[in-house]
């Protein structure tokens, strides 16, 4: 791939009153959250309720015959009309289809993948000249490269695929508005990324020779052996769905870390030392610490499928109706004194219980064993130089195109 920029990748800012109050909304949500967490932890907005305890956010999550995931709807469009498990319910259809990926996508695979994001991070650490700007020449072509590697989409001769993931992923996961000019783009690259597995699927197949151990070569040998759940449709629709779910998330995730530890001299610090003495727990803990304050989202929206008193028992209790929304604001969980000792002090040393960084239990992020193994070792290279700041200017600070991380520019000696 060529050298990635962000205007390569993400959509062209809104500008204007509606982008400057989209922005001031997401940065006023933390101060918001934490009154709200004291005053009324489980408001409700018209038919939106938001969940903002890390009990209640967790009881959201946690039961699905009363909370759905509304994905189904973006996801047909993307899948053009066939299932994914992230937009079924607990049953039978859910658990085939997730043990189809979990047979292909295996823990075993972890230190292959640490050991390539590894490399690839310091190679590209290494060719930077004591500048390098973090969300696109960094995190986002080592996921890429990496991931696309790993499951077995190679690249396409015409379109860029990190801009054609990424625009998916926000029509999936970030486009409450439902906005027509995306929903454009959305019904040209949906079809085209289609028709780019079918064709390395078709290629695969009368190719010949061993198969290549990928994700998308395991599929294929599972369905050589007869095995259910592995048609070509059903290959191609995991295969798109996976691409577009996760490497989407680093690039936004791994700048926003960095720009928190920037931040926090002696959370740097100690970041640096781990990563120079090799620690990769201790580095993961800080990483993961320092996504905390600043997570992926907000929350995740989850339907009502029936009434449900949410914090039954509680002061607090709440019913919510059937069709309501709830909003699991796991960013107020997370800082949530209940349940998070002393949630405003950075502890690179919490327990696991403590984060919601990739939802939980059922519908939990797919891909949350490759980030937990891998995200921190995108920055470990740049941890290592010394002399690590900001670069001089607008550049040294993390700007976000909606929820997006969009440029981080760094200096090293």
């Amino acid at each position: 791939m060529s050298a990635p920029t962000a205007s390569d990748v993400l959509r062209p800012r809104a500008g204007g009153l509606k982008d400057w109050l989209a922005g001031a909304m997401l940065g006023a949500a933390p101060t918001a959250f934490s009154l709200l967490r004291k005053v009324a932890p489980l408001p409700k907005f018209g038919s939106t309720v938001l969940a903002l305890l890390h009990d209640d956010v967790r009881e959201v999550f946690g039961t699905d015959a009363a909370f759905d995931a509304p994905y189904h709807g973006k996801l047909q469009v993307i899948t053009g009309g066939e299932p994914f498990f992230l937009g079924l319910n607990d049953g039978p259809q859910y658990r085939a289809q997730l043990a189809a990926m979990q047979a292909v996508v295996k823990p075993a695979d972890l230190p292959r993948l640490a050991a390539e994001v590894l490399a690839a991070s310091e190679a590209v650490v290494a060719g930077a000249s004591g500048r390098l700007e973090v969300v696109d020449q960094l995190v986002r072509r080592v996921t890429f490269e990496v991931m696309g590697d790993y499951l077995g989409v190679p690249r396409h001769a015409a379109g860029d695929l990190r801009a054609w993931a990424t625009r998916l992923f926000e029509f999936q996961f970030a486009d409450q508005a439902n906005s027509p000019d995306l929903r454009k783009e959305v019904d040209v690259i949906a079809p085209a990324l289609r028709a780019h597995l079918d064709a390395e699927i078709a290629r695969r197949k009368t190719a010949g020779g061993p198969a290549t151990d990928d994700a998308l070569g395991r599929c294929l040998a599972l369905q050589a052996a007869g095995a259910p759940g592995y048609s070509d449709v059903e290959i191609r629709t995991n295969i798109v769905c996976l691409f577009v779910g996760g490497p989407p998330q680093p690039p936004m995730v791994v700048p926003q870390a960095l720009e928190q530890l920037l931040r926090r001299p002696e959370a740097l610090a100690g970041a640096q030392a781990a990563a120079r003495a090799g620690d990769d727990d201790l580095l993961r803990g800080y990483v993961l610490e320092a996504m905390r304050f600043d997570p992926l989202a907000p929350g995740l929206p989850r339907r009502a499928a029936k009434d449900w008193t949410l914090a039954r028992g509680t002061k607090r209790a709440r019913t919510v109706r059937k069709g309501d929304t709830v909003l699991a604001a796991f960013a107020s969980a997370m800082m949530d004194d209940r349940r998070v000792p002393d949630p405003k002090t950075f502890n690179p040393r919490r327990q696991a219980y403590e984060y919601i960084h990739f939802g939980y239990d059922l519908h939990q992020c797919f891909g949350r064993h490759i980030n937990h193994a891998t995200l921190h070792l995108m920055l470990k290279p740049l941890l290592q130089r010394p002399g690590l700041r900001r670069a001089p200017g607008k550049t040294g600070r993390l700007s976000k195109n909606g929820p997006f991380a969009e440029r981080l520019v760094v200096a090293f000696d």
